[in-house]
């Protein structure tokens, strides 16, 4: 699931010649995954995202570092803005502000939430509780705030 140095770093420059020319420029995250797969090499992660800013990526990202030293590391090893994936057992978002993080990610969190709202009251309607319906007026406000009817 990791591509060889080379080869990443061929991706990362062709991806970046593309988001780059036309008339809209596109924001180029560049992602070595090393933390995600079980691979805790900080050096290698940090020459990964080294090389794709100097490929042309815009931020680097290190999905699964959780170590403030290492995100610290990583902040001022790199010139481009780091992107950091909100994990329980990692820093706070406050704390990521203060390491120099730019960009934070929850990833898929926020979908796995509205899913697991989502079964919970399909799962009390099939139940015959029909207190789910307490929540509509909450939603409806704010599909009335960020939907607003023409």
């Amino acid at each position: 699931p990791i591509y060889p140095h080379a080869q990443a770093l061929e991706r990362i420059a062709a991806a970046a010649e593309a988001a780059h020319r036309g008339p809209a420029k596109l924001v180029l995250t560049a992602r070595a995954e090393n933390y995600l797969h079980g691979r805790a090499d900080l050096d290698d992660t940090i020459r990964r995202l080294q090389d794709f800013a100097a490929a042309g990526a815009d931020v680097v990202y290190a999905p699964g570092l959780t170590d403030a030293a290492d995100i610290a590391a990583v902040v001022q090893a790199v010139d481009k803005p780091v992107n950091v994936l909100l994990l329980r057992g990692g820093p706070s978002i406050a704390e990521l502000s203060e390491l120099g993080v730019h960009r934070i990610s929850v990833g898929g969190a926020l979908a796995a939430i509205g899913l697991g709202a989502l079964v919970d009251a399909a799962t009390a309607f099939r139940s015959g509780d029909s207190a789910f319906l307490d929540g509509v007026r909450t939603g409806r406000e704010a599909m009335g705030r960020y939907f607003p009817a023409s």
